[in-house]
């Protein structure tokens, strides 16, 4: 039904009001954001709505968050689980990093405190001349699908890689356990404890 005129209490949309004024001033946001990490002393007065001490409105990273392995990813707050597991899915080495650090450096510190296998199967995060260098002087193959942005393809075998399942599955059957699928615990020596006792468990059944 079409609305044949404005009521008394309501007023064109156009109508000359007087908007309301801020309570407090006009603030530059980038310029806010740039001098997020200067000291509290050099901030602008109007920075902080109260005087009490907060957190640093920046993307710092908060103190011995690193040494927890706790890390910002593209998900947030993360601490990545690196393994090593055997032909039957039963990992044998173990290692905790934050979350934006990359797989490759450390794959090389997992496999040296085990004896050389035959195979060695990895994902593209993986994908470095340095490990697959370490690899080969082994006397370990390598199957580890080439980078996308590899210029040089290095050798793959394709049915090989299949076997790389086994380590999925072992993440899938480890994160059944819901203190290893999200992290309740601040320290890594407790988190690490965790996954160790859900391996044990793993390796009993």
């Amino acid at each position: 039904m079409p609305l044949g005129g404005l009521s008394g209490l309501l007023r064109p949309a156009n109508h000359d009001l007087q908007s309301l004024s801020s309570l407090v001033g006009a603030r530059d946001l980038a310029r806010s954001v740039r001098s997020s990490g200067r000291a509290r002393w050099l901030r602008d007065p109007h920075d902080r709505q109260h005087d009490c001490q907060g957190a640093p409105f920046g993307s710092r990273r908060k103190r011995g968050a690193d040494l927890q392995a706790i890390g910002r990813s593209r998900g947030g707050r993360t601490t990545k689980i690196h393994a090593v597991v055997d032909g039957s899915g039963r990992p044998l080495a173990l290692q905790l990093t934050p979350g934006q650090r990359g797989d490759a450096p450390v794959a090389a510190a997992l496999l040296g405190s085990l004896p050389p296998s035959r195979l060695c199967a990895a994902d593209t995060a993986y994908d470095s001349d340095a490990l697959r260098s370490f690899l080969i002087q082994r006397g370990t193959e390598p199957v580890i699908p080439n980078n996308p942005t590899r210029k040089r393809l290095q050798p793959f075998d394709p049915a090989a890689y299949k076997q790389r399942n086994i380590i999925e599955r072992t993440f899938c059957r480890l994160k059944d356990w819901r203190r290893i699928a999200t992290r309740y615990d601040k320290l890594a020596a407790n988190f690490a404890s965790a996954c160790c006792l859900a391996i044990i468990i793993t390796w009993w059944i």
